[in-house]
């Protein structure tokens, strides 16, 4: 295996580093705030390593570094590593560390309590503070007492850790079940899907139960099919529903795969960063309105300068707070949050009073001339709580069954 030598290469979290070494890879750089500062960062902790193209092992261990941040099962706890440096309790910190499978966390106490250390925990903690191989070895799986998030070193900080394990689908103490979601108008996935924080069944029996008008909605569409879409970052996620608004599905997929070409080596989506540094002029010449590239500026330079939250911080937070959030952001109303919170983060009780297909589904499954104000609409939603994403679902459905009928 070549001496000493790194690459950096793209991933759903943004560009990260590696270097190897004659025992296998010797470092993990995960993203600086720009590339240039992940390349400097492993440069400085690595210094004299040499760009090149990695050995099949190595190549092995990105693939499965990209597979894992892409969300997808990946075990990474057999990839060689070039411990060396790193001293005895270090190693066996690491050690116990890389046997926590993704979706699964210790805490400091209890890998101390595996080293036979107890009362060790503070050493476990700064023994992780110092791991050389991020992700290879999982200290993002590693969490204070009480389940606490703890610490982390990489650039984000914790936040950059509440990112990786809402990926693997652990959470810290208190963080609530989600998905993820639509970028446009509602989709029909007949079939099912996504990991939502609910119970799909028992909701849909909640709503038998509470309302029998709908019921019968329910036993004409049949079961529900509603899926959720997963994204790297919440950034992307808006950016996309920027280039949804008010145009057909078809021609919003065309537009938005231009935008993602003049990104060709940002494989799982681009990042503020690089949407601002494009120009105006690529941006128009790929399809966007001069109202959606302004959205998008916008959106970028907001999620730059740290005032749009986070993928893992939306997770903690409660629907209106997120929807007070968003829609500061040009471009952003109430109903693309609305379709966020559903289609991308799964939240159980949300209904889109101001969207037509909804008020259109809710004339024909309740046999009504005329559509429905926001006031009807959300009295008879009353009886739907918590459930009234489902419900929405439904009554998407009954304008597809009145069509097909």
């Amino acid at each position: 295996m070549t001496a000493h030598g790194f690459l950096l290469f793209d991933t759903a979290i943004g560009r990260c580093g590696i270097a190897w070494g004659a025992r296998g890879v010797a470092l993990l750089q995960l993203p600086e705030g720009r590339e240039d500062g992940t390349r400097a960062r492993l440069l400085q902790r690595m210094p004299g390593a040499l760009e090149a193209p990695p050995p099949p092992d190595v190549q092995r261990a990105i693939d499965g570094i990209v597979a894992l941040l892409r969300g997808e099962a990946s075990d990474l706890s057999g990839v060689p590593l070039d411990m060396e440096r790193v001293p005895p309790f270090h190693r066996r910190v690491y050690e116990v560390a890389r046997t926590i499978p993704p979706g699964a966390t210790l805490t400091y106490g209890d890998i101390a309590a595996r080293l036979g250390s107890i009362g060790a925990a503070r050493a476990v903690g700064q023994a992780l503070g110092r791991n050389p191989f991020a992700i290879l070895v999982p200290c993002h799986r590693v969490l204070a007492a009480g389940g606490k998030a703890g610490g982390f070193s990489a650039d984000g900080g914790v936040t950059t850790k509440l990112r990786l394990l809402e990926i693997e689908r652990a959470r810290p103490a208190g963080a609530p079940q989600a998905g993820g979601g639509a970028a446009g108008a509602p989709r029909d996935d007949s079939g099912g899907g996504g990991a939502f924080g609910f119970d799909p069944a028992a909701a849909v029996e909640r709503l038998r139960a509470s309302d029998a008008a709908l019921g019968r909605l329910i036993d004409r569409v049949g079961p529900f099919g509603m899926r959720l879409d997963r994204t790297s970052s919440l950034f992307l996620a808006l950016a996309e529903s920027i280039v949804y608004q008010q145009l057909t599905g078809k021609a919003a997929a065309t537009i938005f795969a231009r935008v993602r070409a003049l990104f060709p080596r940002a494989h799982e989506g681009f990042t503020p960063e690089q949407l601002l540094r494009v120009s105006d002029e690529e941006l128009r010449a790929a399809g966007l309105s001069r109202a959606k590239l302004l959205a998008l500026r916008d959106l970028a330079r907001r999620a730059q300068d740290g005032e749009l939250p986070t993928l893992a911080e939306v997770h903690a937070m409660e629907d209106e707070a997120i929807i007070e959030r968003l829609t500061q952001v040009r471009g952003i109303g109430r109903w693309t949050a609305e379709m966020l919170l559903m289609f991308r983060l799964g939240r159980p009780d949300v209904l889109p009073v101001d969207d037509y297909g909804i008020r259109k589904g809710f004339a024909i499954a309740f046999k009504q001339r005329d559509l429905p104000g926001r006031k009807d609409l959300e009295r008879r939603g009353a009886r739907w709580r918590p459930y009234r994403t489902v419900a929405s679902w439904y009554l998407w459905r009954a304008v597809d069954v009145a069509r097909s009928g």
